[in-house]
């Protein structure tokens, strides 16, 4: 161990493991959400995971605007100067509330002529899924972006225990709400629905709450909140925008995808939406890290240090590799004790257990570098690079290649599935390089 460590080992752990445990909450959410639901027929199946890939392109939207403001918050946390990070977020959750707000009201507006525009040649049993579960989603926007800007506060601090307190019982009262809506009011796509809208709603309100309390190192103030300052939003938006155009591409592409998947059968549709479920539980390490190498390389460049952020740029790293592989490991082990729990054909389960493999075994080697290690390029500045290497590696590889062979070679979901993992290849080869030539150094945040 090097002595005089910015961050201990006991420190890291305290940061990671309640992270990992939060995050493998909130898929969770995601996994009953579809096990629930499969209980109403594969029409809502099909329907739930169609809507959940074009609302994640608003909710990056809002995370990739809560991952600017942390690296802000870092920086300033970095440099001893508490007053700054307060202003920054407060502005962070100024803005954040205005921009969910205006996106919930567009999409409750034109949510049905989207969701024909994108999906129309569905089975009017998915539509009709489809359209109901948008609708009632959209009303939780506002709090979800509110929350994010609330917890990137204390993900900024290193107090991730906070949040991970308030996921598990946002998540006890979204399943139970699953349940009761499901098995006991009968309701359906609504069932699931609900009950999600009522648990961010929840986190919203008490993160909030905890950001105004003054013995925190890092507060909201209602002067701050009420008042635009210029600099400092141009600070946090120099940061969200290029995350947030390369989150919202890569969304928009997730939905094209969608369309094409709409294409091949409600059997492929649903293995899909199971597996993709899945997927964002297999996915829980490199998912998790992402806030670790923002929290710590962004505290490491506000104080100027190079050096530290180079060592932490490694070890982070390597943590990342081993919790991912073994944690892909145990869930592909899993995957068919989850399968037992779902109401769906033998084709069906068979699908899955092919896409998970392929899905597992990249995630394991090429995502935590091609996701979290990138988090740590933003949080040093290098926002614009990582965001020109992530839009046209998504198009041009994820969304050609699926093309290619989902439809031109007629591999269907498994052709979708591999032209991902390639995706995650080409942009983790390209991070590992950047990374390694040092360029990252030269940006200033604040």
């Amino acid at each position: 161990m090097r002595e005089n460590e910015l961050f201990s080992n006991k420190e890291l752990k305290r940061i990671i493991v309640p992270l990992l445990l939060e995050q493998l909450l909130v898929m969770c959410v995601g996994l009953a959400d579809t096990l629930i639901i499969s209980y109403a027929g594969e029409a809502a199946v099909s329907g739930v995971s169609l809507v959940n890939q074009f609302n994640t392109i608003f909710i990056y939207l809002f995370t990739a605007l809560a991952s600017g403001g942390a690296v802000v918050i870092s920086q300033y946390i970095g440099r001893q100067e508490r007053e700054h990070a307060g202003e920054a977020a407060s502005q962070l959750l100024l803005f954040s509330t205005i921009f969910s707000v205006f996106i919930a009201a567009a999409v409750l507006i034109g949510n049905e002529t989207m969701l024909r525009l994108l999906f129309g040649k569905v089975e009017k049993p998915v539509m009709d899924a489809c359209i109901t579960y948008l609708k009632i989603s959209a009303y939780s926007y506002p709090a979800f972006a509110v929350y994010n800007a609330g917890a990137s506060v204390y993900r900024s601090l290193g107090k991730t225990n906070v949040t991970m307190h308030i996921s598990v019982i946002s998540n006890a009262i979204n399943v139970i709400g699953n349940v009761i809506g499901v098995f006991v009011l009968d309701v359906g796509v609504a069932g699931v629905a609900w009950p999600s809208f009522i648990a961010r709603v929840f986190s919203a309100v008490i993160i909030t709450v905890l950001c105004f309390q003054k013995k925190n190192e890092v507060v909201y103030k209602r002067q701050w909140i009420f008042c635009w300052r210029g600099g400092l939003m141009k600070s946090i938006l120099n940061i969200a925008i290029p995350n947030g155009v390369e989150n919202g591409i890569f969304q928009l592409v997730k939905v094209a995808l969608s369309s094409i998947v709409a294409l091949f059968g409600t059997y492929q549709i649903a293995a899909n939406g199971v597996a993709q479920s899945i997927w964002s539980l297999a996915a829980l390490a490199g998912v998790a890290m992402g806030p670790v190498f923002i929290t710590v390389i962004g505290q490491c460049m506000g104080n100027g240090n190079t050096e530290d952020a180079e060592f932490y740029f490694r070890k982070l790293t390597k943590i990342t590799l081993l919790i991912s592989t073994v944690w892909n490991f145990l869930i592909f082990l899993l995957t068919p004790v989850f399968l037992c729990f779902y109401s769906l054909s033998s084709e069906t389960k068979r699908l899955i257990v092919w896409l998970v493999l392929i899905h597992n075994v990249f995630n394991a080697v090429a995502y935590p570098f091609s996701g979290a290690l990138s988090n740590g390029l933003r949080a040093a500045g290098d926002v614009k690079f990582t965001m020109y290497v992530s839009v046209i590696s998504t198009i041009a590889g994820r969304l050609f290649l699926s093309y290619l062979l989902g439809i031109v070679l007629d591999m269907g979901v498994i052709g979708i599935a591999v032209a991902m993992v390639c995706d995650w290849g080409l942009r983790g080869i390209i991070f590992i390089w950047r990374q390694k030539s040092g360029k990252w150094k030269a940006f200033q945040v604040v």
